[in-house]
């Protein structure tokens, strides 16, 4: 049976940690870390992802600014809004939440943002810092899945990683923090994706096997070497009339074969999940240092 890697608790001792320094910088420097959420519309996963981050943010002392407008709020307005939190020295990181209603073109907004205050990691500015591997915002999740094996004692160097899910959130930001030639990266990566022929092929191979291909039950058992870690990113919702509420939540991954033959391997809900918002936390807190001459880049 495969170790579990815990992301509930890995992301509580982190939380513990960001909470320590926050209090310190409030303390020492007169300094609280200042976070805004925009969000357009009724999006109900949206509105529950937003409602997560506010309550993290009271929980760790992070200033939070919430602004809710309705789904045929003007894109010109949107974009207004943003250049005054551009602006304003009280916010040091600056989320819109996706995805935004037709009428507004989620590129031209999320450019918007001062990609120093770009948290969430998006921005073309901090892309390009990622891929050529200079200093900058990483997105939260793959940032997440690295934190999470760093501090589980995954050996991450000199291993293949094969990541199923090539998209903009996750598989190719993930495939570049990972081959860097850093600390907690330097692996050999291979992406494949919905083109890839015979991909048990390459999943076989993998010394460390990250699945984000949106779909249950992705990978199988077969799929799997024996004694990989897997890392399973899928958040699916099937039906469950065992459940009170009717549905339960699986991974990409086939948890209970595959746990067989894995050496480690993430559960679904409790793995990847609660390090995103983590690390969002992680950091709105780095930018606040930096812009307060505290910190910076490295």
């Amino acid at each position: 049976m495969a170790k579990l890697i815990n992301g509930t608790e890995c992301a509580r001792q982190m939380r513990e940690e960001m909470k320590k320094e926050i209090a310190l910088l409030k303390d020492q420097h007169n300094l609280i870390p200042g976070l805004a959420v925009v969000l357009v519309g009724e999006n109900p996963s949206s509105v529950s992802y937003v409602n997560m981050k506010e309550k993290t943010c009271a929980e760790l002392g992070i200033l939070s600014r919430k602004y809710k407008f309705d789904a045929d709020y003007p894109e010109a307005d949107l974009l207004k809004l943003i250049t005054e939190l551009n602006r304003d020295s009280a916010i040091h990181g600056i989320l819109v939440q996706v995805p935004l209603p037709d009428h507004i073109v989620e590129e031209k907004v999320l450019y918007a943002i001062d990609p120093n205050k770009d948290v969430d990691g998006f921005h073309p500015v901090n892309v390009g810092r990622m891929m050529i591997g200079d200093p900058g915002f990483l997105p939260c999740t793959p940032y997440g899945i690295q934190q999470l094996m760093v501090r589980n004692n995954i050996a991450i160097e000199n291993s293949h990683v094969v990541i199923v899910g090539r998209s903009n959130i996750v598989g190719k930001p993930m495939a570049m923090i990972l081959i860097q030639k850093k600390k907690g990266a330097n692996a050999t990566v291979t992406v494949c994706h919905t083109g890839t022929k015979n991909m048990a092929e390459y999943t076989r191979r993998a010394d460390i096997l990250i699945v984000a291909a949106g779909r249950a039950h992705t990978i199988t058992a077969d799929m799997v070497k024996e004694g990989a870690v897997v890392i399973d990113v899928g958040n699916n919702r099937i039906e469950d009339k065992t459940k009170k509420s009717g549905y339960r939540f699986i991974g990409d991954v086939n948890f209970e074969e595959v746990s067989q033959k894995a050496g480690a391997i993430t559960p679904v809900p409790g793995g990847v999940g609660p390090m995103t918002i983590t690390m969002l936390m992680y950091n709105t807190i780095k930018s606040a240092k930096i812009h307060a001459g505290l910190a910076r880049w490295e």
